[in-house]
C-alpha cells in the first residue's frame, strides 16, 4: 500500500466532514459578526448561460425572504479546463434548464437556441447598467427572458453600460469567481461555499434559516428538493440505462438511490459501467475537483449515503473494479458488488488497487476471490466500457451518472426524480 493509499482516507475524512463544515462556518460567522458585515451572498450571472437564467427568476424571492446583501457580478463561461465537451455542455444545459422550469414553475423555452453574441452584448450592457443603479435583482430576470425569447429589450429606465464597462466587470467577475474556487455561472456564494443555481439554493436557504436571515414568516425552501413518491399501484416494465463510472462521487452517491428507485417502481436497471474521464484523456482541473468533492459530501449527507472517507479509485483501482464488475455481472452479483465497491473506496477509505482491499470488497458481495483473482487478467470489459461511452454520446451525454428510460435522458444523481417521473410514465403508458 502506498503513502497516499494511507494518507487520503484520513485526510478525506477530516476535510470533508460535518464536524469540520460546521466549526468552519462558526468561523466564518464569528468573524462576520465581529467586523460588522451583513450576510453578503455573491451572485454570478453568465447571460448565455440557462441555468443562471433560472436563478435570476429566484432573485427578488430570494432577497424578500432573507436579511442579506446580495451582491451580483456578471461572468462568461467555463475556462477549457472546466467544459472539455463545450458544444454537449451548452445544448444539454438548455434542455435540462426546461426540465428545472416545469418542475419548478419557471420560465425557460426548451426549443430556445442561443443567444446572438449583439443580443448577449446588449443584455450584459443593461445587467452591469441595473447592477450601477442598484437595480441588479428586480431586473435582470425581464432581461434575461429577453435574451433567450429573441425579443427587443424593454426600456428600463437607465443608461446600458459600455462595451469597455462590460468587459471590464466579466474580467474582474471571472477573476473573483476564480480567487473564490468556481468556474461556473449561475453560482451563488456565501461564507465560502458554493450553491450551483436553484439546484442547490435549498442548501443556502436552510444555511441562512439556521443563522437567523430569515424574515418572519418565512417557511420552507423556495426549491425543495423533490422527495421519492410512493410507490406506484401499477408496477412499471421500464429498463433504466445507468451510466456509471467506479471513479466518480456523484455515481457513488447515485448507486443505492438508483436501485431502490427500480425495486419501489418495478423498473429494472441496467447498469452501463464506462472509464472515468481522465482516464479517456479528458483531466479535471483542481479547481472542478475540490468543488466536486465537497458539493458531493453535501449531497450525500443530505440523501444519507455513507460518504467522504476516500481512497480515489484512479488508474488500477478502477480497471481492477471493472474486471471484476464483469465477472459479478455473470455470476448475478452485479449490484452488489458495485455497491461494496462505491462504498468502500468513497465512504471506508479502501484501497481498491491492493489485493486485500479488493478482496474485501468482492467477497463481501458473495464473489469468491479465486474467481476474481481469474478475473483480473481478462480485458474484455474495456470493448463494453467503450461502447457505454459511445452510447451515452450519443444521447448527448457526457459525465455520470447518466440515465436513460425510453427516449428520455438526463445526467445527475440529483436527477433522479426525474428519472423516477420517467419511470412512472412508461407504468401508466402500459395500464392503458
Amino acid at each position: 500500500m502506498s503513502l497516499k493509499s494511507l494518507l487520503m482516507p484520513l485526510i478525506s475524512r477530516h476535510l470533508l466532514s460535518a464536524q469540520r463544515l460546521a466549526a468552519q462556518r462558526e468561523r466564518t460567522e464569528r468573524k462576520r459578526r465581529s467586523s460588522g458585515e451583513p450576510h453578503r451572498v455573491l451572485y454570478f450571472h453568465q447571460a448565455c448561460d440557462p441555468y443562471s437564467a433560472l436563478a435570476a427568476q429566484a432573485l427578488p424571492a430570494l432577497a424578500a425572504r432573507y436579511a442579506i446583501e446580495l451582491q451580483p457580478h456578471l461572468v462568461g463561461p467555463p475556462p477549457d479546463s472546466a467544459a472539455p465537451e463545450r458544444q454537449r455542455l451548452v445544448a444539454y444545459s438548455r434542455s435540462d434548464a426546461a426540465l428545472l422550469a416545469r418542475r419548478f414553475n419557471l420560465q425557460f423555452d426548451g426549443q430556445a437556441t442561443q443567444p446572438s453574441a449583439q443580443a448577449l452584448a446588449n443584455a450584459q450592457a443593461l445587467l452591469l447598467g441595473a447592477a450601477g443603479q442598484g437595480r441588479f435583482t428586480q431586473c435582470a430576470c425581464s432581461i434575461s427572458a429577453s435574451l433567450w425569447q429573441a425579443q427587443a429589450f424593454s426600456p428600463m429606465g437607465f443608461e446600458p453600460a459600455s462595451a469597455a464597462a462590460v468587459a471590464q466587470a466579466v474580467a474582474q467577475g471571472n477573476a473573483l469567481r476564480e480567487r473564490l474556487g468556481h468556474y461556473l455561472g449561475g453560482m451563488f456564494f456565501y461564507g465560502g461555499e458554493w450553491y450551483w443555481g436553484i439546484d442547490r439554493l435549498h442548501q443556502l436557504e436552510r444555511r441562512l434559516q439556521a443563522l437567523g436571515a430569515a424574515h418572519a414568516g418565512v417557511q420552507g425552501c423556495l426549491f425543495e428538493p423533490p422527495a421519492n413518491e410512493a410507490a406506484p399501484e401499477a408496477k412499471s416494465a421500464a429498463v433504466i440505462d445507468f451510466f456509471a463510472s467506479l471513479r466518480s462521487p456523484y455515481t457513488a452517491i447515485a448507486v443505492p438511490l438508483v436501485y431502490e428507485l427500480a425495486r419501489r417502481t418495478g423498473a429494472e436497471v441496467r447498469l452501463r459501467p464506462l472509464l472515468p474521464m481522465v482516464m479517456r484523456g479528458l483531466p479535471v482541473p483542481g479547481i472542478k475537483r475540490r468543488y466536486i468533492a465537497a458539493d458531493a459530501a453535501r449531497e450525500a449527507r443530505l440523501r444519507g449515503v455513507p460518504f467522504g472517507c476516500i481512497n480515489d479509485p484512479l488508474g488500477t483501482p478502477t480497471e481492477r473494479g471493472m474486471a471484476v464488475l464483469a465477472l459479478a455481472r455473470t455470476q448475478g452479483r452485479e449490484e452488489a458488488f458495485l455497491r461494496s465497491f462505491m462504498q468502500g473506496v468513497w465512504a471506508e477509505g479502501v484501497d481498491a488497487g491492493s489485493q486485500r482491499g479488493l478482496r474485501k470488497l468482492a467477497e463481501r458481495a458473495g464473489l469468491a476471490w479465486p474467481d476474481c483473482a481469474a478475473a483480473l487478467d481478462d480485458d474484455t470489459w474495456r470493448s463494453a466500457a467503450e461502447t457505454n461511452r459511445r452510447d451515452m454520446f450519443s444521447l448527448g451525454l457526457w459525465g455520470v451518472p447518466s440515465f436513460r428510460v425510453g427516449n428520455f435522458s438526463t445526467w445527475g444523481q440529483d436527477r433522479l426524480w426525474a428519472v423516477e417521473e420517467a419511470v412512472r410514465a412508461t407504468a401508466r403508458t402500459a395500464a392503458t
